[in-house]
Formats: structure tokens, C-alpha cells, sequence
């Protein structure tokens, strides 16, 4: 089935302004080095054998150890599909060193095997059986890797269509993107123009909290491009018009860069001028180690989404670190159970780690709670300041483009994805459409109020949303990370938000 154009539509400006990463988060240098470095081996498993760090007593250790702390960062790779996320992602990690050249000979025979040559790199990152036959992502791949200065965990997010949410699970756990798009002849044209996945994974991406992107023109060696300098200015050209309408300001949040995630040309090492004579840029991992991002607050309330969990001598809960610290032996609660846990142990890319801040990704082990009564999308949380459970929401949605014959009401039901929480909602009421042009002309003329019925497509609304169950989210203008979501009907994307207001404290409704 084919699916309806990705409209183009410029994020206006009220959404815009506050999709920006509050400037508040960020803080001292001093603070975030409090964060114990337990991690120095990196490895492409999810469940290997933890490594015990031993206690450090002696304070001399323990300076060394803060000064070798590296910063971490999440990158999502994003992008149509066939664009070269996981072949590129691959590459990297080979280059990096995390995986060796026997491994890769047998991914080279196992792919020939299948009649697949070019797809032996992509194995690395598609791990399952399904992924490596259809030669398409379905899950969001997980790898680390280091470069000098930086820690990274690749998020290999699907280009597929159907696999959309899965995309935005990984979008949501990012701090920047990575958007491979395809020089090919047909292949760019194809995942930029109808029903190509380029233009909404660019629009989830910056709703999701992605604030910088690097933009990776992939497949330059291809005998329909061959590094020509043309092709590389044509996709530039088309695309970062399309970045700035999303809310991207080019010239600061965004890099082009050209390289061939197959062959590895410059994505560790700049390019040679015998292949390239034309580009004298950085490296793909240059440019990733220049990136800077606001800092969180170690300091702050803790809050930790819950992406996944399972069982191993208890309960084991993993997720991204949005705020605080956790240290082994705190006492926190689950929400929106309000189940009190115990920390009985924190590790971080599969080393065991004394204490965790911002950014990390972790698994933990809690007791207090059966792995059954935890469920995705619940957030482990400071006992002094919970997040709000609520069953409904005040939020300020942007309409992008609804589905044909759909009018945006009260009674509309869509999908709802905020953070790790997935559930269906309902637009309960349309309380007041945003006139942003009045706004840009005159913000001194205070229009009345009016009360909607229905918004059309490119509308800005404030309107109330409910749920079914309770969800743990947070005031976008507090905590970012668990104040923007996105709203999906059909498998589409028909509306990008943020919550502008809870119900009273206590209370899941107003």
C-alpha cells in the first residue's frame, strides 16, 4: 500500500521556541564530574557478564578516575530505508574496533550466502534472523563506541514504514541524530519525496528532543555519483530548506557531510583527495566528538523511563538516565505504582558501576517489586519529588497533516507516544487555537479566547487529552524529555506536542 505524502509543513513558532532544550538544564562542570567512570571496555552484547568495579578508597584514584571520565551521548541513526543506517553504523564499530575481522569474514560468507554482498556490514547492527532475510531494521539496534574525547550508544532506528514507532522509541532516548540519505541516482529522490521516510523521521526526530544533527550524504563511491561534487550540492540544497522548516537552525544545529559507510571512507579518517578532491571537511567522528549539547542536572529529581525489563536474580529495569543521580542502595519509588524499590545494583554498558547521572544508559536491579508489575513506560523516580501519573493533560499540538475525511475534534482518537509510554488517547476538549501570525504581528494585541470546534491541518491548538491508564509525564516546560510527544493515527503522524499543564498535585485529573 502506498502511503499519503509527508507533508512539509513548517513547525510555527510557539511549538518551535519550546522544542528548544531549556537552556536551565544545563549546569557546572564541577557536578557532572561527580560521576563515577566504571565503564572503559566496550562491547556489542546486551548481556554479557557484568565486570565488578572495585571500590576506590585511595582519593588520588578517585581524581584520576573523574579526570578520565569521558562524556556519554545517544545517537539515533535515522533516515529512509536502504539509506545505509546499519551498514554505516557497522562500519563505525568496526573502525572503532568492537568488532574483529573474523567476525566480519563470517558476516561477508553468511551474506553471500543469501545472495545479499553488500549487506554484510548492516549484520552487525541487524542482529535477528528476520532483520538479516528482509535486509531491513525492525528493532532499534544498540552498540557503543568511543572516540577520543566522547562515549557513544548508536540507536540503529528502522527506516521502514511500518516500523515507525519502534523509530520513535529510539528518537526519544537520543541527545543528537545522525540522517543518512542515500546519493544514488532514484534512491535520494525516493526517501525525500512521496511516501519517503526522510521527511518524518526529521520531524519526530526534532519533536523527540534531537536538537543537532549530522547529515551523512551516504553511497558517494556508487558508480551513479562517484564522489561528484554536483550530486552532493544537489541533496544539500533540497534538504536543508526542509531541516530549517522543521525548527533546525542549519548553520549552528546542523553538519553535511559526504562519505561510503560500505567502503568506511571518511567516517574514522578524513577523506583521501585522490578519492575526493573537493572536500576538505571533517570525519564522520570528528564531527561527532565537536558536537556540544546542553548539560542535564545531576542534582535534580531523579527520573529514569523504563524501556525494558526482565528478570535475573530479581527485578532488572532498563532505561535512559533524563535527571539526577542514583547511587547503589538509594531507595526510590515506581510510578505510577508507587511501588518503593531499593537500588541493589547500577550497570552501565555492561560493566557494574557505583552511581549514575544524566544521559547514561543503564540497567538496574531493584528489589521491592516482581518484574510482572513493571510495565514500559513506567519511570523510576526520587521519593522527595515524584513524577505526576495522570490520566489526562493540557498540551500544545501542532497539526502536521491529518488523514483524508479526518477532522480534528473533540473525540478524536489517536495513538500517543511520549517517552517510553505508548497508549491510546482521546481529545476530550479543543480549549483555544493559537493564532500565530497575530502573535508575530503585534504581541501587544491580546486576542480574545475563542473556543474552537474543529482545527485544520498547520493549526496550533491548546486542547485536553485523556487516557485510559495512568501515564507518568512531566510539564514540558520542567522536564523536556518527558513533556514532548507525538500523536499517530494509522501509522502516521498527524500531530507533534507539548504539555503545558497537569492536574492539581494528588490529583489524575482536573
Amino acid at each position: 500500500m502506498s502511503e499519503p505524502e509527508q507533508p512539509s509543513v513548517a513547525i510555527s513558532d510557539p511549538l518551535d521556541d519550546a522544542m528548544e532544550i531549556d537552556k536551565s538544564d544545563s549546569t557546572a562542570p564541577e557536578d557532572v564530574k561527580e560521576i563515577e567512570d566504571g565503564v572503559q571496555s566496550m562491547e556489542l552484547g546486551t548481556k554479557g557478564k557484568a565486570k565488578e568495579v572495585v571500590p576506590v578508597e585511595e582519593p588520588e584514584k578517585e581524581e584520576d578516575n573523574e579526570e578520565n571520565k569521558k562524556r556519554h551521548l545517544n545517537a539515533v541513526f535515522i533516515g529512509h530505508v536502504d539509506a545505509g543506517k546499519s551498514t554505516t553504523g557497522g562500519q563505525i564499530l568496526f573502525l572503532s574496533g568492537q568488532v574483529d575481522d573474523r567476525t566480519i569474514q563470517k558476516y561477508e560468507k553468511e551474506a553471500k550466502d543469501k545472495s545479499r554482498e553488500s549487506w554484510y556490514m548492516a549484520y552487525i547492527m541487524d542482529t535477528n534472523e528476520e532483520e538479516r532475510a528482509k535486509g531491513k531494521t525492525v528493532e532499534v539496534g544498540r552498540a557503543h563506541f568511543e572516540t577520543d574525547s566522547t562515549r557513544f550508544t548508536i540507536l540503529d532506528a528502522p527506516g521502514h514504514k511500518s516500523y515507525v514507532p519502534n523509530m520513535i522509541s529510539g528518537a526519544s532516548q537520543a541527545d543528537i541524530g545522525v540522517l543518512v540519505i542515500s546519493a544514488r541516482k532514484g534512491e535520494f529522490e525516493t526517501g525525500y519525496e512521496k511516501g519517503g521516510q526522510t521527511r518524518e523521521h526529521v520531524l519526530l526526530a526534532k519533536t523527540l528532543g534531537v536538537s543537532k544533527l549530522v547529515v551523512v550524504i551516504n553511497k558517494m563511491d556508487d558508480p551513479t555519483v562517484n564522489w561528484a561534487k554536483s550530486r552532493y550540492d544537489e541533496i544539500e540544497s533540497k534538504v536543508a530548506p526542509f531541516l530549517k522548516s522543521s525548527g533546525y537552525n542549519v548553520k549552528k544545529d546542523v553538519q553535511f557531510l559526504p562519505i561510503s559507510g560500505l567502503m568506511g571512507f571518511n567516517i574514522k579518517d578524513r577523506l583521501d583527495k585522490k578519492t575526493c578532491d573537493w572536500y576538505d571537511g571533517p570525519c564522520l567522528f570528528e564531527a561527532l566528538d565537536k558536537i556540544e549539547v546542553p548539560l542535564r542536572d545531576p542534582k535534580g529529581p531523579v527520573r529514569m523511563p523504563i524501556m525494558d525489563k526482565y528478570k535475573d536474580m530479581g527485578t532488572v529495569v532498563m532505561g535512559k538516565m533524563e535527571c539526577g543521580t542514583i547511587k547503589k542502595g538509594d531507595s526510590l519509588l515506581v510510578m505510577p505504582n508507587k511501588a518503593n524499590v531499593k537500588v541493589l545494583s547500577i550497570y552501565c554498558d555492561e560493566n557494574e558501576v557505583r552511581l549514575a547521572g544524566p544521559a547514561e544508559n543503564v540497567r538496574v536491579k531493584l528489589s521491592g517489586i516482581e518484574e510482572e508489575d513493571v510495565l514500559s513506560g513506567f519511570v523510576l523516580s526520587s521519593i522527595s519529588n515524584p513524577v505526576s501519573a495522570v490520566s489526562e493533560f493540557d498540551a500544545q499540538l501542532q497539526i502536521l497533516e491529518l488523514l483524508d475525511n479526518a477532522i480534528f475534534t473533540a473525540g478524536y482518537n489517536a495513538v500517543l507516544h511520549i517517552h517510553s509510554v505508548v497508549e491510546e488517547c482521546e481529545i476530550v476538549e479543543l480549549i483555544e487555537e493559537i493564532d500565530t501570525k497575530r502573535k508575530k504581528d503585534d504581541p501587544k494585541k491580546k486576542k480574545a479566547k475563542r473556543k474552537p470546534l474543529f482545527v485544520k491541518n498547520g493549526a496550533v491548538v491548546v486542547c485536553r487529552v485523556q487516557v485510559n491508564n495512568l501515564i507518568c509525564i512531566e510539564n514540558f516546560s520542567d522536564f523536556p524529555q518527558l513533556g514532548r510527544f507525538t500523536l499517530r493515527t494509522e501509522g502516521k503522524t498527524v500531530a507533534v506536542g507539548k504539555v503545558v499543564k497537569l492536574p492539581p498535585p494528588g490529583s489524575a485529573m482536573f
